[in-house]
């Protein structure tokens, strides 16, 4: 009877045994699919958090691309649409009043407009005279400090001096040369020798006012203002 008692009871170990380890490996089961899952869901939430982040610094980023391109304030539109039309209308008051200005007669125009034709020519054989000055013969190009013709340093120190003072003699001959294609332009357009100081308000600092004298525009063809307002606006400026 004992072996039969011993035999029972080894046998209900042994199952109560199996019973065990299967709870305890279905408990290790459950454990592993819980963290599993809680990892799962961790590295869901990170993506999360991450694709949140990149779309929050995109829209920061196109934000700010936004705010960077800011529109104009009216108040600076006002003031730029308000200067032109000052500007409008000072040129049309400006117009109005020219027509109203008796100017220099058709003769008084052609004796001014021999004399500019005469400084233009001369302006223009020396700019040309200039211009072969700079220019290599042989070479058709202009000299540098590079030319086999200033062997020694003193020379070739003297020589680019001499070639600036005939670039910026040069340079200021061009631009007078300007005004005087400006002047005969304004002759053309039946407006010149009209002081621009003296248009709409006659300032009555010359004999001719509001016509630039005579005297002045034979000396200074391209002179569009009197000596006197010439003056002033030197002591301004």
């Amino acid at each position: 009877m004992a072996k039969k008692k011993t035999t029972k009871t080894k046998k209900s170990k042994s199952i109560s045994n199996k019973k065990s380890g299967k709870k305890v490996k279905t408990m290790v089961k459950k454990k592993t699919t819980k963290k599993t899952i809680t990892k799962k869901k961790a590295t869901a939430k990170v993506k999360k958090n991450a694709a949140k982040k990149g779309t929050t610094k995109k829209a920061s980023v196109k934000k700010t691309s936004i705010s960077k391109v800011k529109k104009p304030r009216k108040s600076a539109v006002k003031k730029q649409e308000q200067i032109v039309d000052d500007f409008d209308a000072r040129a049309a008051s400006r117009a109005k009043a020219m027509k109203k200005i008796k100017g220099y007669s058709k003769k008084e125009l052609d004796h001014f407009r021999n004399i500019i034709i005469e400084k233009r020519d001369e302006i223009i054989n020396q700019l040309q005279n200039l211009k072969e000055q700079m220019m290599d013969i042989s070479t058709g190009e202009y000299i540098n400090e590079n030319s086999p013709y200033s062997l020694h340093m003193a020379e070739q120190g003297t020589d680019a001096m001499e070639r600036e003072k005939t670039f910026l003699y040069a340079q200021r001959e061009t631009k007078f040369l300007s005004y005087l294609e400006a002047a005969l332009q304004r002759i053309d357009n039946g407006i010149y020798g009209i002081c621009l100081e003296c248009i709409e308000e006659p300032k009555h600092l010359c004999d001719s006012c509001p016509l630039v004298p005579k005297a002045r525009l034979e000396a200074v063809p391209h002179s569009q203002v009197c000596v006197p307002i010439k003056q002033l606006q030197e002591k301004k400026d």
